[in-house]
C-alpha cells in the first residue's frame, strides 16, 4: 500500500498539469467524467498499458479490457488477468429456441452462429443451463445449450474458435456439490469437455437485487432471517477444482455487486485458486449504476482486474426507440391501440408477461431519458440503437456487451455498430452526461408511487 501511494504521489508531481484553471474546474462540474477522459491521455496510458500493468499481481498476464487483437473490425479484449480473450460484442442466447412469440428457432440460431462466428469477428457465446427463457415442456431448460452443441458438432474445429460462457442456476442453494454437477450437465448438453467461463447466475446469498427494483436497500435483518450467507470459500474452492480438472478455464458471477466481487476475489486468493475473471450485469444508457456503486472500481485493472460483461444494453428493446411513437401494450391507455400491439407485438414489451416483468425500462423517468437520448441520436445523425451500442462499446469499464437478436438483419446491424472505428464525438458524450445528470437512476425510479405504494419495486419477477 505504501509503495502504491508513493507511486501515485510521484505520478501527481511528475506528469503535466490538466490544462488551464478553467479546465480543472470543469472536472468538478456535471459531466466531469467526460472531461477527465479527454485529459487522461496527456499523462496516463490507457487500461492494459504499462501504467496499469505495473499494479497487477505477478500471476496476471495482463490487464482486463486491454485490446489484444482485431478480427473483421471487431476488437477482442482480455477478460480478467489471464489468457481469456473475448470479442467486445457477444451473442446473448436467453431466448434461443424458446416458445416465445418472436424467439429465434433453431435454424435461425444456427445462422446467427455462422454469421457472427465464422464471418463477423465474434467469438463469445453467452448461455446458461436455465435457457431458454421462457421454457416449456416441449422446449425445456437446457435446450439453448443443446442448440449450441449441435452447431459445434458440425465441425470439431469450431470449439477452438469460440469462448463459451455458461451459468449455474440458483441463488442461496448453490454449493460445491451442485456447482460440479451442474457444470458437468452443461458440458454434456454442449458436447464439449470444457467451458471457457462458468458463472453463478445469481448471488449465492441474500442480496437486495436492486437490478429489478425488489428492494430499496440492504436489510441485515433479512439476511439474518434467511440464513443466506454465501460461503465464498466453498464456491471459490469448487470453481478452482473445476479449473484444475480442465473443465473450465475461468469463473465469475452475474447480477452481483462490489461486495460479492471483492469477497470472491479475497476467498480465491486465500485458498490459492484462480480468482474470478468475469462479472456480468445489466448496463446501458439508462442503467449506469456500476459506474457509481463501486463495481467498476472494484473490477478495474488497478484493483481486482476482473472483466465486465454488459447485458440489456438495449434495455429490453426500449433503446431501439420502437416504443416511443406508441406506448408498450401494457402501458397504452388507448385500449384499441393496446389491442393492436398485443395482436402484432413489436417486441417483448408488447407481450403481457415480459411487459409487466420488464417495466423498469419503461418507468416514467426511463421513458423521459429514452426520449432525450433519441433526440440526441437524431441530432448526430444516427439511430438510438446505434447510440446505445456505441456508447456502451466505448465505456472503459466494459469488456464486452451481450446482444440478443431475433433476425439476421438485427445481427448485421449490431455488427456494423461494433466494427465502427470512429469514436463518438466529445460533444455528444457531454450531452449524454448532461441527460444522465438530470436523471441518474431512471430504471430505479417511478412516477407511479401513490399512497397505496407498499414499499416493493414495480416488478413481477420474484427473487431467485
Amino acid at each position: 500500500m505504501t509503495a502504491l501511494l508513493g507511486s501515485l504521489a510521484v505520478l501527481a508531481f511528475t506528469q503535466p498539469p490538466i490544462g488551464s484553471l478553467a479546465d480543472r474546474r470543469s472536472l468538478l462540474r456535471a459531466g466531469s467524467a467526460t472531461a477527465l477522459g479527454s485529459w487522461l491521455p496527456q499523462f496516463m496510458q490507457p487500461p492494459g498499458a504499462a501504467s496499469a500493468a505495473r499494479r497487477l499481481p505477478k500471476a496476471a498476464k495482463g490487464a482486463t479490457n486491454e485490446v489484444v487483437r482485431t478480427v473483421n473490425g471487431i476488437r477482442h479484449k482480455r477478460m480478467g488477468g489471464g489468457d481469456l480473450v473475448v470479442s467486445e460484442m457477444g451473442l446473448g442466447t436467453q431466448r434461443w429456441g424458446s416458445g416465445d412469440f418472436n424467439a429465434p428457432d433453431e435454424a435461425t440460431c444456427l445462422s446467427f452462429l455462422d454469421r457472427a462466428i465464422l464471418e463477423g469477428g465474434i467469438n463469445l457465446i453467452d448461455t446458461a443451463e436455465q435457457y431458454p427463457i421462457p421454457s416449456t415442456r416441449a422446449k425445456p431448460e437446457g435446450d439453448t445449450e443443446r442448440i449450441i452443441g449441435r452447431w459445434l458438432a458440425q465441425d470439431k474445429a469450431r470449439r477452438q474458435q469460440v469462448v463459451i460462457a455458461s451459468k449455474i442456476t440458483g441463488g442461496q442453494n448453490v454449493n460445491a456439490k451442485n456447482i460440479i454437477a451442474d457444470c458437468e450437465g452443461s458440458l454434456r448438453r454442449l458436447g464439449t469437455d470444457y467451458l471457457d467461463i462458468y458463472n453463478l447466475h445469481w448471488p449465492a446469498r441474500y442480496s437486495p437485487q436492486s437490478n429489478w427494483g425488489q428492494s430499496l436497500e440492504y436489510k441485515q435483518e433479512v439476511e439474518l432471517y434467511s440464513g443466506g450467507r454465501a460461503d465464498f470459500g466453498e464456491i471459490a474452492e469448487a470453481m478452482g477444482a473445476l479449473v484444475k480438472q480442465g473443465k473450465i478455464r475461468g469463473w465469475g458471477m452475474c447480477n452481483d455487486n462490489a461486495y460479492g466481487l471483492a469477497a470472491s476475489c479475497y476467498a480465491a486468493r486465500a485458498l490459492g485458486v484462480p480468482p474470478p475473471v468475469n462479472m456480468q450485469n445489466d448496463y446501458s444508457l439508462i442503467n449506469r449504476r456500476i459506474d457509481e456503486n463501486g463495481l467498476a472500481e472494484a473490477s478495474s485493472p488497478v484493483h481486482e482486474n476482473v472483466g465486465f460483461m454488459a447485458y440489456n444494453v438495449l434495455a429490453g428493446g426500449v433503446l431501439t426507440g420502437k416504443y416511443l411513437e406508441r406506448a408498450a401494450a401494457v402501458d397504452d391507455p388507448d385500449q384499441a391501440s393496446a389491442r393492436r400491439s398485443l395482436e402484432a407485438p413489436r417486441g417483448r414489451m408488447d407481450e403481457r408477461g415480459w411487459g409487466y416483468t420488464l417495466y423498469r425500462y419503461r418507468s416514467g423517468p426511463a421513458a423521459e431519458a429514452t426520449r432525450a437520448y433519441s433526440a440526441l441520436a437524431k441530432t448526430y445523425g444516427m439511430s438510438l440503437t446505434e447510440l446505445a451500442c456505441r456508447w456502451t462499446k466505448e465505456r472503459s469499464s466494459v469488456t464486452t456487451a451481450l446482444l440478443g437478436h431475433t433476425s439476421l438483419a438485427q445481427l448485421d446491424e449490431t455488427l456494423r455498430y461494433y466494427s465502427k472505428k470512429e469514436p463518438l464525438p466529445p460533444s455528444l458524450l457531454w450531452e449524454i452526461d448532461r441527460v444522465h445528470m438530470r436523471n441518474r437512476l431512471p430504471i430505479f425510479s417511478s412516477t407511479r408511487v401513490g399512497k397505496d405504494w407498499d414499499g416493493e419495486g414495480e416488478i413481477g419477477e420474484p427473487l431467485p
